[in-house]
């Protein structure tokens, strides 16, 4: 019986190793593997495949910021008129209707960018539903109405992260 030749990490050539990257058959070791559902491979055909998912191009972030911005800003004038129409309901009303308003912003980013996707896309929406909030807040702030700062937060709380996991497909439950 023959004696197997060792092979050796690519990254790491201290490192003796058997397991191979399954796309490029570059040796790598425990550090060096990412385990995907058809197997190990090295981090560079990960990034390499990652990077065909991104198609989002330049007019698809200005289209999407500002869509954004803008339907956050709506939201938050209604945020505002909520609050100071309806009492203490509008502790429920907000917090039913703020992950529904952060569906149809998505949708609507989704919509606008022709489904493009871009991880800098979506922390880009992500921003714009932040900044698009900001004047409310800040005509909150000099009005000194602690209430509507409250429930600003709850729907920047309750949308942002709605958006962004909308956009990017993160699943938090299976």
């Amino acid at each position: 019986m023959e004696p197997t030749a060792v092979t050796y990490c690519a990254n790491h050539p201290s490192v003796e190793t058997s397991l191979r990257c399954n796309k490029c058959g570059k040796p790598i070791c425990a550090r060096c593997a990412v385990r995907t559902p058809t197997g190990y491979r090295c981090k560079e055909c990960v990034r390499g495949q990652q990077k065909i998912f991104e198609t989002a191009g330049w007019v698809d972030y200005a289209l999407g910021f500002a869509s954004a911005g803008i339907l956050s800003f709506l939201a938050s004038l209604l945020v505002g008129l909520i609050s100071g129409i309806a009492g203490f309901f509008a502790w429920f009303i907000i917090a039913a209707a703020a992950p529904t308003v952060g569906i149809a912003i998505a949708e609507a980013v989704r919509f606008v960018t022709r489904r493009h996707r871009s991880k800098p896309l979506f922390f880009t929406v992500a921003a714009a539903v932040v900044l698009g909030t900001l004047p409310s807040i800040l005509i909150n702030l000099l009005a000194f109405n602690p209430f509507g700062l409250i429930f600003q937060a709850i729907y920047l709380i309750v949308a942002t992260p709605i958006v962004f996991t909308r956009l990017s497909g993160i699943q938090l439950t299976r």
